[in-house]
């Protein structure tokens, strides 16, 4: 890897040295969601908070808190996340067992997501993810030496995979799951686990994965209503139809801000899962494609930096971080565009939530320090098999 033809520009703020790319297309990101937010919710806040402003002042809150942990992230050494690698898996762990088994555990829509602290409620299952990205980083740059033997380089991490997955079905998020196993099979072969282990393992969860699919009903008809939503109007494809007619709506052009007539309570959760298709209507396809390339850029910056880093736990995380974001935002447009199954997942910076936020930022901020960092280590290589 040349760290030297890699490494990222830099500007410098006040002293601090930064991303610039990577940090403007995280900030517009964040500014053009604090708008949507706005906009897709204003007449939900109305009616439930008698006021519209109300997931505007805390979409607000959340972005400078997100902003003050990219900052504060993007200053601390990412090696220090080597220390905390197992603590922070732990408590991850731990989160979501108290989601299961504790009264702090909320459900809502049908899916027990949520921790109710009092003073904040927050989803695990993110903080998970980025638990799983710091474990994996940090065993599989530790375990170079004996990384082709199966059971060094690939059982380890397949049964830390697997408690993630069990709990996360338990909820049930059965999207989270998808991402996670996916994380782990990227960065398992990143990191030279051989790939007669992660194609041989991988074959036999196809029919698991299938047989969990069509095991529930309501899984079925969301199967179903993705291969033809028009057949489940007022049901399994209500989500899909008025996705994509704001879609339609939109045009080129879009109709406007705050025109928009699928957020009046046509499209549900317009303004977290489905907040891709509010800007679709309303910024039309000029908006979509701006949003798409602020992504496109933001991913090719994260590749950048984990080609750039000499040490491999660096490389390791940086591909971790975008692989985790990229994914989620590929999954969340896909739900939106009608080309994957309904999943409830936000889209990263511009959805409404305080935890997808915070933890995104706060990873912006680790990929930052990364690239800042210009390590030179040695010895630390990845193998192919």
């Amino acid at each position: 890897m040349n760290a030297v033809a890699d490494a990222p520009r830099a500007t410098r703020i006040s002293g601090l040295t930064y991303d610039t790319k990577l940090l403007f297309c995280v900030l517009f990101l964040v500014g053009v969601g604090i708008v949507m937010v706005f906009s897709s919710s204003s007449a939900l806040a109305l009616k439930h908070y008698d006021t519209s402003y109300y997931f505007l002042k805390r979409q607000t809150l959340f972005s400078l808190l997100g902003i003050c942990a990219l900052v504060i992230c993007s200053h601390l050494p990412y090696r220090l996340y080597r220390l905390l690698a197992y603590p922070i898996l732990l408590g991850a762990i731990g989160a979501l067992l108290m989601v299961q088994f504790s009264s702090l555990g909320v459900t809502a829509g049908g899916a027990r997501r949520w921790l109710d602290l009092g003073f904040l409620r927050f989803q695990p299952s993110e903080l998970a993810r980025m638990a799983l990205v710091i474990y994996l980083a940090y065993s599989l740059s530790k375990k170079q030496a004996n990384i082709r033997r199966l059971s060094v380089g690939f059982l380890p991490h397949v049964v830390v995979l697997g408690i993630f997955t069990a709990l996360l079905l338990a909820q049930p998020d059965f999207g989270s799951v998808v991402i996670f196993t996916t994380i782990t099979w990227i960065l398992m072969f990143v990191g030279g686990v051989p790939l007669r282990w992660l194609l041989g393992f991988l074959l036999p969860l196809l029919p698991l994965g299938y047989y969990y699919m069509m095991s529930a009903p309501y899984r079925v008809r969301r199967l179903l209503s993705f291969l033809d939503p028009w057949q489940y109007p007022a049901d399994a494809g209500y989500q899909t139809i008025h996705s994509l007619m704001a879609f339609g709506s939109g045009g080129v052009v879009g109709t406007g801000i705050g025109k928009g007539v699928q957020k009046l309570f046509y499209l549900p959760e317009s303004h977290t899962d489905f907040i891709f298709s509010v800007i679709g209507e309303e910024l039309g396809l000029v908006g979509v494609w701006i949003i798409i390339a602020l992504y496109t850029v933001l991913f090719w910056r994260g590749v950048r930096i984990a080609r750039g880093c000499d040490d491999l736990f660096g490389a390791l995380l940086a591909m971790g971080i975008t692989t985790a974001i990229g994914l989620q935002v590929v999954i969340n447009m896909g739900v939106t565009l009608g080309l994957l199954p309904t999943k409830g997942l936000t889209l990263p910076f511009l959805s409404y939530g305080g935890t997808s936020l915070l933890l995104n930022m706060g990873a912006i901020g680790i990929l930052m320090n990364i690239g800042m960092a210009r390590h030179r280590g040695g010895g630390d290589r990845v193998h192919r098999g």
